[in-house]
């Protein structure tokens, strides 16, 4: 007996589902004695890779989508900027949002060197406070750059514009967009075209979200209303302490609330880079999906969204992990189907046993069993898989649980969980193609963040879920 037992559980770790099943994720080597605590992660033609490193340096890697990484080479291009956490290559220059200004910079004369360093806008403010970052996107469909502005020291807007997400047009006008922005730790597209930045958590931030740059919108943190007046324009809302998210934007039509928020600690602590997926399945099925980085727990997630009575809202599922250090930003190229992350620990500690990294991470063709997406219905939510379930199991509502919660909407920094409920799975539909279950559920809470345990759903070949759990932001219910 005891010999058969060792045999069932030898086959039952041999036939657990591990990430490089799915996805290989590589450290590319970095220059010999360098400090390269990436910052920013830039495409160039022919496979090259352009970084940037919180010391100021610019630098390109030649092989990174190579075979063999052992052939990869480096050459630094330009040094001395200032903290770059955004740049993007185009027409023969690099264009980098650093924490004072957007800058284009430009090899001239062909040496590998760059020789023009451009000052495009500089129209916000900064001091010498270590927190005042800029993240800078890659342009919008009319050619702006987005940039999102931390606040002074996260807590106070000190310089002008600290709070604000602006736009920087290609001659050079800084437009002021949106207000109420704490900390963001990265910015990005979805596959509308529509800006989202993670704002992490702290005051008026109970838990780190993934917020929408609606123009015009207040996102949530008062700190930097001040600077309206500067452009003459209305004042952000005067939102009151002790709240909930969903009470003040009913008082306030303008203050959008976050897309998708995640849970702190139990979806990371620290989310960063924005990328999104419009490969046609070169990663897998997670097309118009995004990936988030995560700086704390070394990892990436994935969120899908969708729009209910106009405002986005969507869930959050954990992805990839084991990164080497924490991850800032995070680039995915469509063409080729490889995601580049980038990391450092200095500042905030991370997972990993590096203090900075660079790597790619590649789809071996596998794909796991996943919920690939959660939508919402009028009463419960419909759950797509990527592959055909079990209907004993995926049709029992026993093998489903669901809790809900929110936060405190407050000037004191994050907040706990509150409100909590427990909504009843009543029913799951399994639909003909097995693909899909809708769960009916009685009581969903508007505002509420809903989380589902899926440990009992199987598939038709009898495996079980990589990540089981999902987080679903339900800040509208579908009529």
């Amino acid at each position: 007996m005891r010999f058969l037992s060792i045999l069932l559980l030898t086959a039952a770790f041999a036939h657990a589902a591990q990430q490089s099943d799915f996805y290989l994720r590589e450290e590319i080597p970095l220059p010999p004695g360098e400090v390269m605590e990436i910052g920013s992660i830039a495409l160039m033609p022919d496979q090259k890779v352009a970084v940037t490193t919180r010391r100021g340096d610019l630098w390109i890697c030649t092989g990174a989508y190579g075979s063999d990484l052992t052939k990869v080479t480096w050459k630094k291009f330009a040094q001395g900027l200032h903290e770059p956490f955004g740049m993007f290559y185009k027409d023969g220059a690099f264009y980098l949002t650093q924490r004072p200004e957007v800058s284009k910079i430009k090899d001239t004369d062909g040496d590998g060197l760059a020789d023009t360093f451009e000052t495009i806008c500089s129209d916000w403010g900064i001091k010498g406070d270590y927190h005042e970052y800029a993240f800078g996107s890659t342009p919008d469909k009319n050619g702006d750059i987005w940039v999102v502005l931390c606040l002074t020291g996260s807590f106070t807007a000190e310089s002008n514009w600290r709070g604000w997400c602006v736009r920087v047009t290609p001659d050079g006008k800084m437009i002021p967009t949106c207000s109420g922005i704490r900390s963001p730790g990265g910015i990005g597209f979805n596959a509308e075209g529509d800006a989202f930045y993670m704002d992490n958590q702290g005051v008026w931030n109970g838990s780190s979200s993934l917020k929408w740059l609606k123009p015009g919108s207040f996102q949530g943190n008062p700190s930097g209303n001040k600077f309206a007046k500067l452009a003459n324009l209305p004042a952000p809302p005067d939102v009151a302490d002790k709240s909930r998210i969903l009470t003040e934007r009913t008082k306030f039509p303008e203050f959008i609330p976050p897309a998708v928020i995640f849970p702190h600690g139990k979806v990371g602590q620290s989310p960063t880079g924005i990328a999104c997926d419009t490969s046609g399945g070169k990663f897998g099925p997670w097309e118009k999906q995004l990936y988030v980085g995560e700086q704390t727990h070394s990892q990436v997630q994935r969120v899908c969204l969708e729009k209910v009575n106009g405002l986005y809202q969507g869930a959050v599922f954990k992805f990839l992990e084991g990164f080497e250090a924490g991850i800032i930003p995070l680039r995915y190229d469509n063409d080729a189907g490889v995601m580049f992350a980038g990391g450092s620990n200095r500042g905030w500690a991370s997972r990993g046993s590096k203090p900075f990294t660079f790597e790619r991470v590649k789809w071996t063709g596998k794909t796991p069993f996943e919920i690939e997406t959660m939508t919402a219905n009028s009463d419960g939510f419909t759950l797509k898989f990527t592959e055909p379930v079990d209907p004993a199991t995926a049709g029992n509502p026993a093998s489903y649980a669901m809790d809900a919660f929110t936060y405190i909407f407050q000037a004191e920094y994050g907040s706990p969980e509150v409100d909590q409920a427990t909504p009843k799975i009543t029913a799951a539909v399994v639909s003909p193609d097995k693909k899909s279950v809708r769960l009916k559920i009685d009581g969903l809470v508007r505002g509420h963040i809903h989380h589902l345990e899926a440990k009992g759903v199987k598939s038709a070949t009898s495996g079980t879920l990589w990540h089981s759990d999902a987080w679903y932001t339900l800040n509208e219910i579908p009529n």
